[in-house]
C-alpha cells in the first residue's frame, strides 16, 4: 500500500484511502482480516495513532467492522454495494440563518446523507467559510448566500490560503450562475409563478406575500415569479400586502404587522396570500386566528414545502412540494462526477415542484368590487 503524502492533507486520509484502495483492488477480501494496527503503522510508516484514527473511520463508513478481541476485518457487505465507496471527503457549508429545524433544509440534507452514504462520500460538516484542516475535496454550499461564492474559503494556521483555489463546488438549493459552479434546485421562479396562476383561478384578484427578503436566491426567484405572473394576470399586490422578513420564518413584529393587514377593512385587505416558506404559513395561520379569520373562508392560504405536519394543519394547507430529497442527493452524485471523474463542466439542474391541493385555497367569499 502506498500513503499519498501530499502536503497539507491529513496523514490519516491519506492512510484511510490507501486501505480502501487496496481493498476495491482485491488485496483484501470480503470478510478477511487485516494486518493489526501495529503492523499497518510499521509497513506504512505512519503512527500507531494515525492509522487508529483511518481505521475508526472506515469502521464508521461501513468498509470495516471490528470483531471485538478478534480483530478489524473487511466487511462483508462492502462488496455487495451497488455504488463502491469513493474516498471522497466533501465539505458541507450551510449560511449563518439556515436551521435544521426548517424542513427545507432538514430534507436537502437527508438527501446529502443518503447519497453520501451509498456513495461512500464522507461528509464534513463546516463551520460558515472555513475548512480549517484542508481536507475536503470538493464542497457543497447549501442555500448559500451570494456573497458566501464570492470569499475563498478560510484555512486554519499554517495552511495556505490558495491551496484550495479551483476545488469543485455544487450549490445546492440555490440558483447560481458563476462559472465552474454546478448547482442543484428547484425552479423557485415557476413556484412563485404558479402559486399566482392557482390563486388566480380560484378568482382572487387582491393578493399578499410573506416570504423572505430575497438574501438568498430561492426567496428572491419566488417573489419575482409571484409578482411578475400576478402584474401579468392583473392581479393586485399592494406594496402594504408584502410582509418579509430576513429568515426563515417571521419575528414578533412581522407577525404584528401581518395581523394588522389581516384586520383591514373587507374591501382593502388581501383575500389570498402565497407564504413562499413551511414557516411562512405557519406564520400566516398564527395571524389570521389573531385577526378572527378562518382559513379559507376568510383568507386562502397558499404555501410552500410538504413536510408530514402540513396534511395535519387545520384546513390542511395547499403547497408546492419540492423534491428535496432528489436536490440533496442530485448535489452529491455532482460532485462525485466532478472530482472523480472529470467529466466536462458542472451541470445546472433545476427540478419541478408538485401542487398539492387540499384546504387552503378556495374562491373569495365575496365579490370584489371592480377596479379594486
Amino acid at each position: 500500500m502506498n500513503v499519498d503524502r501530499r502536503p497539507g492533507r491529513p496523514l490519516f486520509v491519506a492512510v484511510k484511502e490507501a486501505v480502501r484502495e487496496a481493498i476495491e483492488q482485491g488485496r483484501f477480501a470480503p470478510g478477511e482480516r487485516l494486518p493489526s494496527t501495529k503492523a499497518l503503522a510499521v509497513q506504512l510508516d505512519v503512527s500507531l495513532v494515525t492509522v487508529h484514527r483511518a481505521m475508526l473511520e472506515l469502521v464508521a463508513s461501513g468498509v470495516l467492522r471490528r470483531g471485538q478481541g478478534k480483530g478489524t476485518f473487511v466487511h462483508e457487505d462492502y462488496a455487495k454495494r451497488q455504488t463502491p465507496a469513493h474516498g471522497l471527503r466533501a465539505g458541507l457549508v450551510f449560511h449563518r440563518e439556515s436551521s435544521l429545524a426548517d424542513p427545507y433544509h432538514s430534507q436537502v440534507l437527508e438527501g446529502v446523507r443518503q447519497q453520501a452514504e451509498e456513495s461512500g462520500v464522507d461528509l464534513v460538516l463546516l463551520r460558515f467559510g472555513e475548512d480549517p484542516r484542508n481536507e475536503c475535496q470538493g464542497y457543497i454550499y447549501v442555500n448559500p448566500f451570494p456573497d458566501q461564492l464570492d470569499r475563498p474559503l478560510r484555512f486554519g494556521r499554517g495552511v495556505s490560503r490558495g491551496r484550495n483555489e479551483g476545488l469543485p463546488i455544487v450549490v445546492v438549493g440555490a440558483r447560481s450562475d458563476r462559472t465552474g459552479v454546478a448547482s442543484v434546485d428547484t425552479d423557485n421562479v415557476d413556484i412563485g409563478a404558479s402559486a399566482a396562476r392557482h390563486l388566480s383561478a380560484q378568482g382572487h384578484t387582491r393578493v399578499g406575500f410573506v416570504g423572505g427578503v430575497g438574501t438568498v436566491s430561492n426567496d428572491a426567484d419566488r417573489w419575482a415569479g409571484f409578482r411578475a405572473t400576478a402584474d401579468r394576470l392583473g392581479m393586485k399586490v399592494d406594496e402594504s400586502h408584502v410582509i418579509r422578513h430576513a429568515g426563515w420564518r417571521l419575528d414578533a413584529a412581522s407577525v404584528g404587522r401581518l395581523v394588522v393587514m389581516l384586520t383591514a377593512p373587507r374591501a382593502e385587505r388581501p383575500t389570498a396570500v402565497f407564504a413562499a416558506g413551511y414557516y411562512f404559513a405557519l406564520d400566516t395561520y398564527e395571524a389570521a386566528g389573531a385577526a378572527g379569520l378562518r382559513i379559507p373562508e376568510d383568507l386562502s392560504v397558499i404555501g410552500v414545502d410538504d413536510p408530514p405536519s402540513a396534511v395535519h394543519l387545520s384546513p390542511p394547507l395547499t403547497t408546492f412540494r419540492q423534491p428535496l430529497l432528489k436536490v440533496g442527493r442530485l448535489a452529491v452524485t455532482e460532485l462525485c462526477d466532478v472530482v472523480l471523474r472529470g467529466e466536462g463542466l458542472p451541470q445546472r439542474t433545476s427540478l419541478s415542484a408538485e401542487l398539492v391541493v387540499r384546504r387552503s385555497v378556495r374562491e373569495p367569499s365575496v365579490v370584489e368590487p371592480t377596479g379594486c
